[in-house]
């Protein structure tokens, strides 16, 4: 899902780099002087965790990539903002440091994977969270990254820089990461089932319900 350079025309490049500005931005504002220290370690843990689980991708062809992402363990231990700030940190070291996901097309990969991936995950769970905490997680795992891909799809799709139009990249994307989301959903669930057995306490008060 990661985008490379030269896949996006500027001016869509442009303004997901502003997006993604924005709603990061808002996320310092709202975690700033409300992060528990004793939360810092969960934070670095969830952030390794996720960098290992999207270095795997394979390749889509009228796509990009398909990988796990890990959004919803993010949003659902962290919470919507700390957790976008989490996986923000972990694209930008991607990019910047593994050459994964292109320099201009990181605003993009950022709103796919850290706004788009972790909000949807997030409400998702919170809507659904009264009818099992399997439930919500899977479900919030699974949809989290089929909607973010969808939004990659878009945007590749829209860019004349790409040779596959919104009408191909949009299903591939979808079809294949709603795939792949089943499993991510799965996953999802099975951490988040362990750690509600194990240390309930680290699970997000705004998501857990408490």
């Amino acid at each position: 899902m990661h985008i490379p350079d030269g896949y996006l025309d500027m001016p869509i490049a442009v303004l997901f780099y502003l997006l993604s500005a924005a709603v990061v931005g808002y996320s310092v504002y709202r975690v700033r002087g409300t992060l528990d220290e004793k939360k810092i370690p969960l934070v670095g843990m969830v952030a390794a965790g996720i960098f290992a689980a999207q270095m795997l991708n394979w390749p889509i062809p009228g796509g990009t990539s398909a990988h796990l992402v890990g959004g919803a363990i993010a949003a659902i231990l962290l919470g919507p903002y700390l957790g976008c700030l989490a996986m923000t940190s972990v694209l930008v070291i991607q990019c910047l440091l593994f050459g994964d996901g292109g320099i201009t097309a990181l605003g993009a990969n950022v709103w796919n994977m850290a706004v788009v991936n972790v909000f949807v995950a997030h409400y998702l769970y919170v809507f659904l969270r009264d009818k099992g905490l399997h439930l919500a997680s899977f479900v919030s795992g699974w949809l989290g990254i089929t909607a973010a891909a969808i939004f990659a799809g878009i945007e590749v799709g829209l860019s004349s820089s790409f040779k596959y139009s919104i009408g191909v990249t949009v299903p591939t994307m979808g079809i294949w990461h709603g795939l792949l989301g089943l499993l991510e959903g799965v996953i999802t669930a099975a951490v988040i089932l362990y750690i509600a057995k194990n240390r309930p306490d680290i699970l997000n008060e705004e998501v857990s319900g408490e």
